[in-house]
């Protein structure tokens, strides 16, 4: 399927757990459209991951969603990460592969978070640079993702949104838009997140994120442990009318709960856009 804007549709999809596994090949529930990866728990040699992998592959498209690429480092490139990360988009043949707009460790130490950048036009530069190494080793497009972000940096030369367009256009990629980030940070910071989804590129939106996070009261922290709140949906159907049809999808990595629960939130998010995308036809 294709949207008005020529990307591709995919619907509404989970993210692969592997606690929904067995249930996933058992029941082949029709209301999952799609699965997204985490690329690095599948770039292994064997194993039971690989196994189920294959499996639920052959009856559900996939995309690929890393964690570890560190895109905004000043540390060279990590081929040897490139190489096993082509060498899974060639097993898996996703639809797309995406990473975050963060940096993840510095002089090869990987501090296993996703990390903010300064918003500045030389970081803006290098990292569209990388981007497009990235592109032209592994053949094919990525999408960047948006963070939760706890800080900003004094150095800041322009808002986030910006930020992640400039880089957008210039390395000429898609953007994965994580609803749930875009609320975590504008609750963290101030800011206007109807701004936000305003100012971002339309046609280079490709995904959404939606997932549940963790309000300590004065900072709300991403932890995808718990079930998207009422505000994110709110700014899902604000997204979903801005953006038209956008493959979207249920991120759950902690307390996960039963698959019947992660699909009751997924057909949530499928009744709240469908009236909008139907209405961009």
């Amino acid at each position: 399927m294709t949207s008005n804007d020529d990307k591709p549709f995919l619907g509404f999809g989970l993210g692969l757990r592997s606690e929904h596994y067995q249930d996933i090949l058992e029941q082949q529930p029709g209301e999952i459209d799609w699965f997204e990866i985490i690329s690095e728990n599948y770039m292994i040699d064997g194993g039971k991951p690989l196994y189920f992998l294959d499996k639920i592959r052959q009856d559900y498209p996939m995309v690929m969603h890393g964690v570890s690429m560190s895109i905004g480092s000043t540390d060279p490139l990590n081929f040897a990460y490139l190489k096993q990360l082509k060498a899974l988009i060639e097993r898996v043949e996703p639809v797309w592969f995406s990473d975050h707009l963060c940096w993840t460790g510095v002089d090869h130490q990987n501090m296993h978070d996703l990390l903010p950048l300064p918003y500045t036009e030389d970081a803006i530069n290098h990292i569209a640079d990388r981007i497009s190494q990235v592109q032209d080793y592994l053949g094919r497009q990525m999408l960047l993702e948006n963070l939760s972000s706890y800080i900003t940096y004094s150095s800041d030369a322009m808002p986030e949104w910006e930020f992640l367009s400039a880089i957008a256009d210039k390395a000429d990629c898609y953007i994965l838009l994580d609803v749930n980030n875009i609320y975590v940070s504008s609750f963290n910071h101030g800011f206007d997140p109807l701004q936000y989804l305003q100012a971002v590129p339309r046609h280079r939106v490709w995904q959404h994120h939606l997932a549940g996070h963790q309000n300590t009261g004065n900072l709300i922290i991403d932890t995808h442990d718990e079930a998207v709140i009422d505000p994110v949906w709110d700014l899902y159907a604000t997204t979903a009318e801005i953006m038209g049809p956008v493959s979207t999808m249920i991120e759950r990595d902690g307390n996960i709960p039963p698959l019947a629960e992660v699909i009751a939130e997924l057909n949530q998010a499928r009744a709240i856009a469908q009236p909008y995308y139907q209405a961009s036809a």
